[in-house]
Order: structure tokens, then C-alpha cells, then sequence
């Protein structure tokens, strides 16, 4: 077995990214939310018998997986209790923009541990979180002039 060191750079440069997986209830809602809503790019997918079973969509360097529940595999707890996924940005505010240009209902921007963070809900109650880093000082929330 290789020294620790060895392995440790091993394992560095074979992990290339984290893909969540997320069970959803209903994949067309959830590709509206994502590619519609959030401008994802659908890259890849699995058909079977004539239905969307699986995708993989894509924003900039973020992937998720997204599959359908069958109807015996639905959980019986709240979905997407205890599930954030945080995408880190250059621009969150530009995310909060376009996710309100497309009828999406993210939460006002806000700085939190040094990023602006702004916050959106899926069909499925997963909480994505979206965050760039800046300056300006903790809990100072976005003001958009009318």
C-alpha cells in the first residue's frame, strides 16, 4: 500500500467533483425549476419505456443528478428536509436576478461568513444556496431601487 502522503495526493487528484443526487417527486417540474427557471443545461438522461427516468443538468461548473421517485419508493418523511446544496458563484446577485426573471421566488440577498447568499426552494423542498464571496459587511441585506 502506498505511504499516506502518497495516497492522500492520490485521492486529490482523482476526485474531480461532487455530483448531488436528488429523488424527486415529478422530474418535468423539476427540469422546469432547473433549466427553465435556473437556466441548467440537461446533458445527459435515461429513457426507459418512453419516459424521462434520470438526468443530469448542468450550470457552469455545477452538475446535479435528478431522478424520479417510482411509486414505491416515495419516502413517507418531508422531502428535502435537511438538504442544502451551496453553489459557489462569482455573481449571486446577477443568480438573484435572472431566478426573479424567470418567476422563480428566491429569498432577498443577504451576507452571511463573508458571502452574499441568496436562497431557493426546488418542487421538492431541497434548499439550494447560492453564495459569492464580498466585502460588504455581515447580515447586510440587497436593496433593489424600484
Amino acid at each position: 500500500m502506498p505511504p499516506l502522503e502518497a495516497r492522500s495526493e492520490q485521492t486529490q487528484t482523482n476526485v474531480q467533483q461532487v455530483v448531488p443526487f436528488l429523488w424527486v417527486t415529478n422530474i418535468a417540474a423539476s427540469l422546469r425549476f432547473y433549466v427553465d427557471g435556473l437556466s441548467f443545461t440537461k446533458t445527459k438522461d435515461w429513457i426507459d419505456g418512453g419516459k424521462l427516468r434520470w438526468c443530469w443538468v448542468e450550470l457552469g461548473g455545477a452538475a446535479l443528478m435528478l431522478q424520479e421517485y417510482s411509486s414505491n419508493t416515495i419516502p413517507s418523511g418531508k422531502r428535502g428536509e435537511g438538504v442544502s446544496i451551496c453553489f459557489q458563484c462569482k455573481d449571486v446577485l446577477a443568480i438573484y436576478h435572472d431566478a426573479i426573471a424567470h418567476d422563480l421566488k428566491p429569498q432577498r440577498p443577504f451576507v452571511g461568513n463573508g458571502m452574499w447568499v441568496t436562497v431557493l426552494t426546488d418542487p421538492d423542498g431541497y434548499k439550494l444556496d447560492f453564495e459569492s464571496p464580498t466585502d460588504v459587511p455581515e447580515d447586510t441585506e440587497y436593496f433593489t431601487p424600484h
